[in-house]
């Protein structure tokens, strides 16, 4: 038996099936992992001083809509300074989902202006369905 292969059935034959316990096990720990950085890569944005309400819950949404302190807008992250350019990309977005959701947040000491200019943005590119982003207390 000096030649012989330690893994053997009844009969001598070597075992080659493969064991599927340590590929699954690796799989399920790869889905948690992309299950908690999910949250993460979806809620990216700008980080704004968002006003506080006592009402108002999660909305998901594929579309984030932001106007930081100085009236600068940015869609889901990334920076605009001219509205057609915004626009369209909103159109983009809008265009990859069958129900598209909006969300608009504006910083708490940005002017009225810089959120309306979103929403009005937003409603260009056909979208009706549009939250408010607020912050509870």
């Amino acid at each position: 038996m000096a030649g012989s292969s330690l893994y053997q059935d009844e009969e001598g034959a070597a075992i080659t099936d493969i064991n599927v316990t340590p590929f699954v096990d690796v799989v399920l720990v790869l889905l948690v992992v992309f299950i908690v950085t999910a949250k993460l890569i979806v809620a990216r944005g700008v980080e704004i001083d968002r006003p506080k309400a006592a009402t108002g819950g999660d909305v998901q949404s594929t579309l984030r809509v932001s106007v930081d302190a100085t009236g600068t807008l940015y869609v889901n992250g990334d920076k605009f300074t001219s509205d057609a350019d915004a626009l369209g990309k909103i159109k983009v977005i809008a265009a990859a989902t069958s129900k598209p959701k909006a969300i608009i947040a504006g910083d708490r000491k940005t002017a009225y202006g810089g959120v309306m200019r979103a929403i009005d943005l937003v409603q260009q590119a056909g979208i009706t369905a549009i939250a408010l982003e607020n912050e509870r207390p």
